[in-house]
């Protein structure tokens, strides 16, 4: 693509002796960096690549965008191109260089702290149903019409729900190659304030809820709530949880047309009433408007399924989707791999493992509870958990809190400790246990997985929290493969011969 078509979509003032040039590629990194490449500087959290123009150029950039008033030094003759914001110019370079697939896809965003996964998935489960071609952008993975998509992120450690342009938009590229019509998008906190998706016109956003998470880069619940309601700004159709207290931030920034739902306020549009709930069988309830009513029933269990479901459901049919699609779509369901997801454990086991990724106060007490209802009179719920390094420190004793006062056992681990000592996190957590109802600590994360199940007591409820879909564990040493899955089933093989012995 030519460099001069390049800058007019970032709206970057290109000069008329350059821009003919064709570019070979557009590139944030220097180990990315091809001959002919348009090299983006980024100031960043922990690093600024304006100071790596140079090394960009000897691995052959021809051309460098930085942003306005940064300081950098070039090599001579290297053509400088400035924006006012060099993030933001990223997404709308990386978008046109893949051939503005923006521009080719309806987009639907979730946002919110927890229950974006879960919403994201019950709408491909409806959109599919009524043979629509789906993508997929979220935590659990990227998928194109069934198909997954590679993340090819050269830092491995990253784990991002939103991916960085450089990824994004080739994925969205190969989408529209595809023939997807919707792309159902988690759209983050971070993706949002650091302008990841600033290309990006929405058919429809769906906001869950906001508790607190990622004050460690936001600062302040204000400016978390902040950057989740550029979303609404963004969108032609917003769909907004009124039980939460940040609704109103929601609903002030919304620009197109607004739908609320609740499950307590009979003056939204969309409400939840006759809820009941099933067990291990999900949820069953009436979803009413002043036009209509819907018996629903989700199969996955919760009460945060309702309004999960209810999201789902009205976001289709407000874009016109029919009731039977909904209905039948959301009652198959039968869960989101890592989000309550119940394993299989044969017919020896006298006792249930669910896997969940909660990781957040709000997302572990709500597992908790959800396990609290499904288990019977006198059995256990036995909690395995720990909280990640380098990350909001303020939630650990919180989670420590919350799991000593609705857990029978807590078993306290690491999770992801990253460049943190794992001690030194486990101390925040248990400052928050009570000290009458003392946690067992197993700092390595598959001894304390075993423990909990070479100890399980008949009817134990084991709940397994804070990875969910993820694979592996980050350390200071790096990052390694780590499967709950496989630890789950030495573990049970080794109950089985101890008890046959």
């Amino acid at each position: 693509m030519k460099l001069e078509a390049l800058c007019g979509a970032a709206n970057i003032l290109c000069p008329e002796s350059v821009g003919g040039a064709e570019v070979g590629m557009v590139c944030t990194d220097t180990r990315a960096v091809t001959e002919n490449s348009l090299f983006v500087c980024i100031k960043g959290l922990h690093h600024d690549s304006h100071a790596l123009i140079s090394e960009a150029v000897s691995r052959g950039a021809r051309w460098a965008v930085v942003q306005k008033g940064c300081a950098y030094c070039a090599p001579q003759g290297v053509p400088i191109l400035v924006a006012e914001d060099t993030r933001r110019a990223c997404a709308r370079l990386y978008n046109a260089f893949y051939g503005f697939p923006t521009e080719k896809l309806k987009f639907i965003g979730v946002t919110g702290t927890n229950g974006k996964t879960s919403v994201t998935h019950l709408l491909r489960a409806i959109l599919e149903t009524s043979l629509c071609k789906c993508g997929l952008i979220g935590t659990v993975g990227c998928e194109s019409a069934g198909r997954r998509l590679e993340n090819r992120m050269l830092n491995r450690l990253a784990n991002m729900t939103t991916p960085d342009p450089p990824e994004l938009y080739r994925m969205l590229a190969e989408m529209a190659g595809d023939g997807v019509e919707y792309v159902l998008m988690e759209a983050t906190s971070h993706a949002l304030a650091l302008g990841k998706l600033d290309p990006i016109a929405f058919d429809a956003a769906i906001f869950t809820n906001l508790t607190p998470d990622h004050l460690d880069f936001h600062g302040s619940m204000e400016a978390y709530a902040q950057a989740k309601a550029e979303l609404f700004r963004k969108s032609r159709l917003s769909v907004i949880n009124i039980d939460s207290p940040f609704a109103n931030e929601m609903l002030r920034a919304a620009t197109g047309r607004t739908v609320t739902c609740s499950q307590t306020y009979a003056g939204a549009d969309y409400t939840a009433s006759e809820v009941r709930m099933l067990g291990q069988n999900g949820v069953a309830y009436t979803m009413a408007s002043a036009h209509s009513r819907l018996s629903l029933q989700c199969g996955i269990a919760g009460a945060f399924s309702v309004m999960n479901s209810m999201e789902a459901a009205i976001c289709a049919k407000e874009l016109g989707f029919g009731a039977a699609a909904i209905k039948d779509a959301l009652a198959s369901v039968g869960g989101v791999r890592g989000r309550m997801e119940r394993l299989k454990l044969g017919p020896s086991a006298d006792f249930s493992v669910i896997i969940d990724y909660a990781h957040t106060p709000d997302a572990l007490e709500k597992l908790l509870r959800t396990a609290g209802e499904v288990r019977r009179a006198g059995e256990r719920v036995v909690v395995v958990f720990g909280c990640g390094g380098d990350r909001d420190r303020t939630k650990r004793p919180l989670m420590g809190a919350i799991a000593s006062r609705l857990a029978d056992e807590v078993i306290v681990t690491s999770d992801n400790s990253r460049s943190e000592d794992p001690e030194t996190i486990i101390k925040e957590i248990l400052s928050g246990i009570d000290p009458s109802r003392p946690a067992r600590v197993i700092p390595d994360r598959a001894k304390a997985i075993e423990t909990a199940i070479l100890t399980a007591r008949t009817g134990d409820v084991i709940l397994l929290a804070g990875k969910g879909h993820e694979e592996y564990e980050i350390t200071k040493e790096g990052r390694k493969p780590f499967h709950e899955r496989e630890i789950v089933a030495r573990a049970l093989a080794e109950r089985e011969r101890t008890r046959n012995a």
